[in-house]
């Protein structure tokens, strides 16, 4: 049996590969979708981009944070810092987009899933401060046997 991941390498490594495919995503279709759409169309699908990758940004800036503090690389202090605070505002705290029908499929699957994930990381962000305004730091580690939709073996 390989190694037991928290919580956070899973939402991690979840991250790593949706930005991976937000990346070849838009490196693919921004070509294709130029032609293809008018300028109106275009200039809605690059905002579309634009919220994807902010909100990925904001995503994996935070979770690399986590896991500074988690190490001891940074202090709870550093941590509770602006410069890891979810700055992401309405842009990416709105779920918007995914229900656009005018959008490629694509791009609507990658608002649903960047939306979703900003979502629980903004979650996870309240626990965390209000563990480290405890004076507490948290043990992502104690929740290595929480199991992720397609896992093969249930909790227990």
């Amino acid at each position: 049996m390989g190694k037991s991941l928290t919580l956070l390498d899973r939402t991690f490594d979840e991250g790593v590969a949706l930005t991976i495919e937000t990346r070849n995503y838009i490196a693919y279709h921004e070509q294709a979708d130029r032609r293809e759409f008018d300028l109106p169309q275009c200039l809605q699908v690059g905002y579309q981009h634009t919220r994807v990758s902010a909100r990925l940004i904001q995503v994996m800036t935070w979770l690399l944070a986590m896991k500074a503090l988690l190490s001891g690389e940074i202090s709870p202090e550093q941590f509770a810092s602006p410069q890891y605070v979810l700055s992401g505002g309405e842009d990416c705290e709105n779920p918007s987009g995914s229900d656009l029908a005018e959008l490629p499929q694509g791009l609507r699957s990658l608002l649903l899933r960047s939306h979703a994930l900003y979502a629980r990381i903004q979650r996870l962000d309240a626990m965390v401060r209000a563990k480290l305004d405890a004076g507490e730091v948290p043990n992502f580690g104690m929740i290595q046997g929480i199991r992720i939709l397609g896992d093969e073996d249930p909790v227990g």
